[in-house]
C-alpha cells in the first residue's frame, strides 16, 4: 500500500510501477467538495491515475463509474462519470472494465440523511428487485476481482448493474 497525495500525483509515478492489473474505485461528492473539487477527484485524479499505472505496465484497469454515465448529461455527476470513462479508454489499456452500478449500499462513517433514507427504501425494493436499483459495495467488490479473472470479452466491457449482481455472486 502507498499513501500518494493526488495534487502531486506526478511525484508517485514509482507507485503505479509493475502492476498488471489496476482497480479504481475512487470518488467524493460535490456536497463534500464541490463542484470543481468533484470533478478534480472523479475524473482528473482517476485519468492520472491511470495514465501512470499504464505507463507503470498495466494491462487491465477496472474502474467503477455509475449506472447512467454518460459525457453529454446535464447533470454533473453524470457527464463527469461519461467523461472519465472516455479518458480511461484512451489511455490504451490492452484491456479495460467500467462497472456502472446503480445505488451503492454500504454503511458510511460521514453522515448523508438524504442517502441513508434512499438506501433504507431501495434495501428494501432491493427484496423484490434485487438488481434494479442498487448493488451492495461487497457485490462490486467481488464483481471487480471477478472481471479480472475471467477471460475479456473485447478490449472494453462495460459491466451495467445487472451484470455486476451476477458477475458479483
Amino acid at each position: 500500500q502507498a499513501v500518494v497525495d493526488f495534487e502531486r500525483l506526478s511525484e508517485h509515478a514509482a507507485a503505479f510501477q509493475g502492476h498488471d492489473v489496476g482497480f479504481c474505485c475512487l470518488g467524493t461528492t460535490r456536497a463534500k467538495a464541490g463542484a470543481d473539487g468533484f470533478v478534480r477527484v472523479d475524473r482528473d485524479y482517476v485519468a492520472q491515475a491511470a495514465e501512470l499505472a499504464r505507463s507503470g505496465g498495466c494491462k487491465h484497469f477496472v474502474l467503477q463509474s455509475s449506472r447512467g454515465a454518460n459525457e453529454h448529461s446535464r447533470f454533473l455527476y453524470l457527464r463527469v462519470k461519461g467523461e472519465v470513462e472516455n479518458l480511461v479508454q484512451a489511455v490504451g489499456f490492452d484491456r479495460c472494465t467500467i462497472l456502472r452500478p446503480a445505488v451503492l449500499l454500504c454503511k458510511r462513517q460521514e453522515s448523508r440523511p438524504m442517502e441513508r433514507m434512499a438506501q433504507q427504501f431501495l434495501g428494501a425494493v432491493a427484496r423484490v428487485f434485487p438488481t434494479a436499483y442498487s448493488v451492495p459495495v461487497e457485490t462490486v467488490a467481488r464483481a471487480m476481482v471477478a472481471s479480472v479473472l475471467q477471460p475479456g470479452k473485447g478490449k472494453v466491457e462495460v459491466l451495467e448493474n445487472g451484470a455486476i449482481h451476477e458477475l458479483g455472486k
